[in-house]
């Protein structure tokens, strides 16, 4: 059994918790409001800065050329196309370039990132392709699940749905899934296992992000 498939189980908690979770509800039925999405796509772009600097870890420590130049293939799009692609979408919400750069991480954002990037500078090929994983593999699950309920009728979350739902970012997210199995079944137990840990903790990271943009999170003190 491939090892996507063997933490299915566990990973498929976390999704129905975030499809549970009462802003991807509302923003699936269109009736979110605004304000907790401009927080999400504020503290999303901090995310994908930081996301960026994970594919260059990923790129360093690639055991083959293959795969360090797909690495470094997604960090030319991510820093070039996929920003470039935010900028616009945050236009859509009122939200200019200078407010997207100004914007300082939540403690949700920063515990998640410093995570990432952690794992990528200390862990192995295998643990950063873990860490990664469950950000493809969640917001994929999370379009598709939205989209097969039927699209909202506000065109920009209609947008984001069809974004992540779509084609292109599910053949992204089936090669990141690929890989993963490709890496797990090169590992031993105890490798397999932490990067069980990994994936998993990344999972909770990620609907913990929903939740902190929900609550509009922001530092007590």
């Amino acid at each position: 059994m491939a090892f996507t498939d063997e933490i299915r189980a566990d990973a498929e908690e976390v999704w129905t918790a975030i499809l549970d979770h009462p802003m991807v509800r509302e923003l699936g039925a269109g009736t979110l409001d605004e304000s907790p999405f401009r927080y999400w796509v504020r503290q999303d772009y901090v995310y994908l800065v930081e996301y960026s600097r994970v594919f260059a870890l990923g790129a360093a420590k690639a055991p083959t050329l293959e795969r360090m130049g797909t690495f470094a293939e997604l960090l030319e799009s991510t820093v070039n196309v996929e920003m470039e692609l935010h900028h616009s979408y945050a236009t859509e919400f009122g939200i200019d370039e200078a407010e997207l750069e100004a914007t300082e991480p939540s403690p949700t954002t920063r515990a998640y990132t410093d995570f990432l990037v952690r794992t990528a500078a200390l862990g192995g090929f295998g643990d950063t392709v873990a860490a990664l994983l469950p950000c493809m593999w969640g917001f994929n699950e999370t379009g598709k699940r939205l989209a097969a309920a039927g699209k909202p009728d506000d065109e920009r979350y209609a947008e984001w749905i069809e974004m992540y739902a779509g084609e292109e970012f599910t053949e992204l997210t089936d090669w990141c899934k690929d890989l993963m199995d490709e890496v797990a079944a090169e590992a031993t137990t105890r490798e397999r296992e932490r990067y069980r840990d990994l994936l998993l903790t990344s999972a909770r990271y990620e609907y913990r992000f929903w939740d902190a943009a929900w609550r509009e999170e922001g530092w007590s003190v």
